[in-house]
């Protein structure tokens, strides 16, 4: 098919030779050869009278046009993906389809395995493929590369829907032996003069709870940061260093033994985890069921005295 003389075949390879800036790459995933995609990009070249992707030493890098092409062709991909993807009905005892969702190591070890216990006793044949935290999660969900994401709301985009999931409250965990065990709540000199232990996102900026600190004015002596929560309690274990932690995911490492519980001296903002979705995605019945998942399986991590569920958390 054409448009305006243009192969719109072409604005697929486009697509990836922007995305990958490799011709190699851009060819496997679409299947088909490299000398294939090598003439697509001349075709699109002389189409456009541009080079599009300039070479520059062992990289490839986007011309001006290319990169002034690279959010309308995306979002033009993504929007036709939605409505083939998208089948006006959904049967979850037989569908075969792969749900992308994007989550933290905090969701994995605490939501993660009673959503897909829930999932799969009714959609055996789903696939989940969990992929990383990042800067602007929301990103993978404009780019196509996503088709969930779990994240605090503050860290949500204001440009697609987000349902509130649950509340977590944040608290600190502590070698059993510390000095801060006898503490029901340590006091501020103690907390902003001991060591913590953070995680960080790998792609850098702050967690949650280091921008709940800032927001009451509570400072933190970072003596390690680490890329993934389940490192938390082996870096606190032996020291007296602190790591602030949701509530839920507390209780699950102290259940390793030799930790502990602690309050901050003050109450932290909670952690509001929200899944969000593209807004092209909002009718998707395979999404509307796996969100629909998800809020069972928060209220039932509630129950096992977790955090609150959208629903009570609302209530009060």
């Amino acid at each position: 098919m054409r448009f305006k003389n243009l192969d719109l075949n072409l604005l697929v390879a486009l697509d990836a030779l922007i995305r990958l800036r490799n011709v190699s790459r851009a060819a496997d995933e679409m299947f088909i050869t490299q000398s294939a995609m090598s003439n697509a990009l001349g075709r699109l070249r002389e189409y456009f009278d541009d080079p599009l992707l300039i070479q520059v030493g062992r990289t490839m890098e986007l011309s001006p046009l290319a990169g002034s092409l690279e959010q309308p062709l995306r979002d033009i991909i993504v929007r036709i993906d939605s409505a083939v993807v998208s089948t006006p009905s959904f049967n979850p005892a037989d569908s075969r389809r792969v749900i992308g969702m994007v989550v933290s190591d905090y969701t994995l070890h605490t939501l993660m395995p009673i959503f897909l216990a829930i999932a799969a006793a009714e959609a055996p044949g789903l696939h989940f493929d969990f992929k990383p935290q990042q800067n602007f999660p929301h990103l993978l969900l404009e780019k196509g590369e996503a088709d969930l994401l779990i994240a605090p709301s503050v860290f949500c985009s204001t440009q697609h829907p987000a349902d509130l999931l649950f509340e977590d409250e944040i608290c600190c965990v502590t070698d059993s032996s510390s000095r801060f065990v006898t503490e029901a709540r340590m006091t501020r000199e103690q907390f902003e003069t001991c060591g913590h232990v953070v995680m960080r996102p790998p792609n850098g900026g702050e967690s949650f709870a280091e921008r709940a600190c800032r927001d009451v004015g509570l400072t933190i002596r970072v003596d390690v940061s680490t890329f993934a929560f389940s490192t938390l309690p082996v870096l606190v274990r032996g020291s007296d260093r602190l790591a602030l932690v949701q509530r839920s995911l507390a209780r699950e490492m102290i259940k390793t033994g030799g930790l502990t519980i602690v309050d901050p001296p003050l109450d932290l903002p909670r952690l509001q985890q929200s899944v969000q979705w593209h807004s092209y995605r909002s009718r998707d019945p395979a999404l509307i069921w796996v969100r629909e998942k998800l809020n069972i399986a928060a209220y039932a991590l509630a129950t096992e005295g977790g955090p609150r569920t959208a629903d009570n958390a609302l209530a009060g």
